[in-house]
């Protein structure tokens, strides 16, 4: 016995996701996802972040399996003994951020992501953005196309296509990286111990206008962000041993 009694299997909008979930739907019993021991989410991973967020109330463990277009987060797809699969699998708990976005006009947004909180310019000219970390002023001034806080998890996706770091999961620090930065134009950004607090504040907010993202939570026009790890919420992701995060975080800091 898994200890997963009670399976709930969802589905992104993919043709594959979809002819997965009618096959796994004909193998197995399924509960909805909030009377689950476990959720198994079907697509890629911009789908596993989706159902993520969406079910994070239900309190139970996500296994992915791969039916999209990036599956970092996703163990193989099989139909064959899922069951014994869920019973196997290693369990890995990640802390989310915590973004405090105060808008233009005053209001404030809070919003919490897997991946990564980021600052990007809304128009033509380079943000100017002032960066404290624990209430201490690190830059006067970055002048780039934005700015990205992110987690361990999330340090192989945005982060690495803005030439951040990638981080082994229990490193226990985040990545500040910059996007495409003027000035400084040779900082390339920095890692922050993961209790770090980091703030934002936008210069120029009337002619550089900012927008802020938590993964798929956009706030326009802000004025200051605040992000933090969340230590307090944990989600928990399974994998195949075979498909160990730990070990794929590790090897991908080695592929030309």
């Amino acid at each position: 016995m898994s200890g997963f009694e009670n399976i709930a299997i969802v589905a992104s909008e993919a043709p594959a996701a979809q002819a997965a979930l009618a096959d796994l739907r004909a193998r197995y019993t399924t509960v909805p996802p909030e009377q689950a021991d476990v959720v198994v989410a079907l697509g890629g991973d911009g789908f596993m972040l989706e159902t993520l967020h969406k079910y994070r109330a239900c309190g139970v463990p996500f296994y992915g399996m791969h039916r999209g277009s990036v599956g970092f987060l996703m163990n193989g797809y099989g139909p064959n003994a899922l069951v014994e699969r869920l019973g196997r699998a290693q369990s890995v708990a990640i802390h989310p951020l915590e973004m405090t976005a105060t808008d233009h006009v005053g209001k404030v947004h809070n919003a919490i992501a897997i991946n990564e909180v980021s600052l990007v310019r809304q128009g033509r000219q380079a943000a100017k953005l002032k960066i404290s970390v624990d209430d201490t002023v690190r830059l006067d001034e970055l002048m780039a196309d934005g700015v990205l806080v992110a987690t361990p998890v999330g340090s192989t996706a945005y982060n690495l296509s803005a030439h951040g770091p990638i981080i082994p999961l229990s490193a226990e620090v985040l990545a500040l990286t910059p996007i495409s930065a003027f000035r400084p134009r040779r900082w390339r950004g920095a890692l922050l111990p993961h209790e770090a607090r980091v703030r934002f504040d936008v210069l120029e907010i009337e002619r550089r206008s900012v927008s802020a993202a938590a993964d798929f939570t956009e706030i326009r026009d802000v004025a200051s962000v605040s992000v933090r790890e969340a230590g307090e919420i944990t989600f928990t992701l399974l994998f195949d041993p075979e498909h160990n995060l730990e070990e794929r975080v590790l090897k991908e800091q080695f592929l030309s």
